[in-house]
């Protein structure tokens, strides 16, 4: 399946929303549309919409976590929205939600 990245502004906060998997294949297109969301809304908090994405690899949570350091470097954070039960499993077995707040909505 291929992956899907729309940059939108909901509420005055920039998300990106992804669906579809984010793999090998797809990973350089989720790379981008990332570096290109922090550079456009450098200093603020950017959320990356989980809830479409139907597999999460590895690299992808690289991706994530790099991600959320650079937004930080430019005095911005990163979250991310996800209700996904199984994703939300493997998010806390990795460690990844003690790095980055992971949310049930964008409220």
């Amino acid at each position: 399946m291929d992956l899907i990245c729309r940059l939108a502004a909901v509420g005055g906060r920039a998300v990106l929303h992804a669906s579809g998997e984010i793999d090998l294949a797809t990973l350089p297109l989720f790379r981008d549309q990332l570096v290109r969301a922090i550079g456009q809304n450098a200093g603020q908090l950017i959320t990356v919409d989980l809830d479409g994405v139907t597999a999460l690899d590895d690299t992808g949570l690289g991706i994530l976590l790099g991600s959320a350091a650079r937004a930080r470097e430019l005095g911005g954070d990163l979250d991310v929205v996800c209700t996904n039960e199984r994703l939300l499993a493997r998010l806390g077995v990795t460690g990844f939600d003690r790095a980055v707040a992971v949310r049930s909505g964008l409220a």
